[in-house]
């Protein structure tokens, strides 16, 4: 049996003290001292056994960002002396979709390397906007395993960056009559890009890089950014290319597996001349989701063409471009998804989405949509501190210093983080009784969308909305 794909992860305790949500209020002077167990030795968590070391430094206030909220200690004190307030500051970091609670779930992660766990169940809205307003079936939840996903049961987390044949066709000795490629396979359906907001400093491009290198992922980085320092990771690296240039860079494009040049009209007249550098390349065309753009009919006719993956981008709250009532991108993935199977190509070409992916389970509802893959950029930053601020974009300090970071640190960082989400990936599909993320791709019938139960339930009744909801 084939070694395991497995994901290697060690605590990497964060630099600067994480923005927490809570801050401890403890009335010490009512503190009876004589109890036989302090309800802080009893915390399930070990939270205070942590913030010991907080409290020896005398550093105040003492935020508790992993506290999980089961409010234990609060509970059983027979003098009743803590109590729990929201950290102002956490209220100010992040937006209304990348919010304080993905930030300070994504450090936990990129920290420990573990699921997240909160002692006080789900207490977010039943339905929201984006991925919120999708669900998934867990209706094999309760299917009796073996040992479980993480011992002998297996769950195939690979995906394929390479074309395809339509068909197959053998010769009488049974042998391929049809020229199949090389198969460019990645073991985990999340790949990295270069951000293009905060901090893109030396080192943290080299942490982003080393995560993927060892996790065996690529990295899509702008040609005109790969230096010379970055050549030996050329296995690693998807350099994103342009019409007009990439023919300047032959020596990097005979280094790599794969290639991603941006869309223009008449695009696939270049194809040749790039496979005449490397005939090996696998080429990507990336995609922006642009309100002025028939973009499912352009998927469709590059899907024609001898490309191997069509990577298309939403904004990064994943929402369309230029529109002043923009989709959301699980709705235009779907419309491109059915009209490549109207095409009947589908099965040929790969699909990679960018932009609003910020939690591990928006990766299997992104492959439900659709998509072979997701591209993350933003993560990346958050799992190495980034507050998501904006100060960087108004040129002043970042406050955790992340053009210092030490490569080594922030590749265990985003190592860990991609540990965490993988297993999280697994418990979903486990739970779907699906034994291979391929067979998620486009399968609708394991998810249920708000916008259709509204409609089935209450439409018949009240008659359907005038106006959509906003989802974006």
């Amino acid at each position: 049996m084939p070694q395991k794909y497995n994901i290697h992860t060690k605590a990497a305790p964060p630099r600067f003290y994480p923005v927490g949500k809570y801050a401890t209020i403890e009335f010490r002077e009512n503190c009876a001292g004589s109890c036989k167990e302090c309800v802080k030795k009893k915390c399930v968590y070990d939270i205070f056994k942590d913030n010991y070391l907080h409290m020896s430094q005398m550093e105040e206030p003492e935020y508790l960002y992993t506290c999980n909220s089961c409010f234990r200690c609060i509970q059983e004190c027979t003098k009743g002396i803590f109590s729990r307030v929201v950290n102002p500051e956490y209220r100010e970091i992040g937006d209304e979709y990348w919010t304080p609670d993905v930030l300070n779930r994504t450090w936990y992660q990129a920290h420990t390397g573990s699921i997240p766990v909160s002692g006080a169940g789900y207490r977010g809205p039943f339905a929201g906007k984006g991925f919120d307003s999708m669900w998934t079936d867990m209706s094999e939840i309760v299917r009796p395993t073996r040992d479980g996903i993480h011992g002998r049961e297996y769950i195939n987390t690979c995906i394929e960056l390479t074309r395809r044949p339509e068909r197959l066709a053998f010769n009488e000795d049974g042998s391929l009559a049809v020229e199949v490629k090389p198969i460019l396979e990645i073991p985990l359906p999340i790949l990295f890009q270069q951000p293009d907001f905060g901090v893109c400093s030396k080192n943290v491009v080299i942490s982003m890089i080393k995560a993927a290198e060892t996790i065996g992922t690529k990295i899509f980085i702008r040609a005109a950014d790969v230096y010379q320092d970055l050549m030996p990771f050329g296995k690693s690296i998807i350099p994103l290319v342009k019409k007009e240039n990439f023919e300047n860079y032959p020596l990097l494009l005979a280094r790599v597996e794969m290639v991603e040049i941006e869309y223009e009209p008449g695009i696939e007249k270049l194809f040749d001349r790039i496979k005449a550098i490397n005939e090996n390349l696998v080429i990507s065309v990336g995609l922006a989701l642009r309100a002025d753009l028939d973009y499912t009919e352009i998927c469709v006719e590059l899907s024609k063409t001898d490309i191997d993956t069509i990577h298309v981008y939403a904004d990064a709250n994943g929402r369309e471009f230029e529109s002043k009532s923009p989709r959301f991108i699980k709705d235009m993935l779907r419309d491109i998804h059915l009209g490549l199977i109207d095409a009947s190509t589908r099965q040929q070409v790969n699909i990679l989405a960018s932009g609003g992916i910020c939690m591990a389970e928006h990766v299997n509802k992104t492959i439900i949509c659709g998509a072979d893959g997701v591209v993350i950029d933003r993560p990346l930053l958050v799992a190495m501190e980034c507050r998501l601020c904006g100060r960087c974009m108004n040129d002043l300090s970042c406050p955790v210093e992340l053009e210092a970071i030490e490569p080594f640190y922030g590749s265990n960082r985003i190592i860990n983080l991609m540990g965490a989400w993988r297993n999280q990936i697994l418990e979903m599909l486990g739970a779907m009784g699906i034994r291979e993320v391929r067979r998620l791709r486009g399968e609708v019938g394991r998810s249920m969308w708000f916008e259709d139960l509204e409609k089935e339930s209450f439409a018949p009744i009240f008659g359907e909305r005038k106006v959509s909801i906003d989802v974006g």
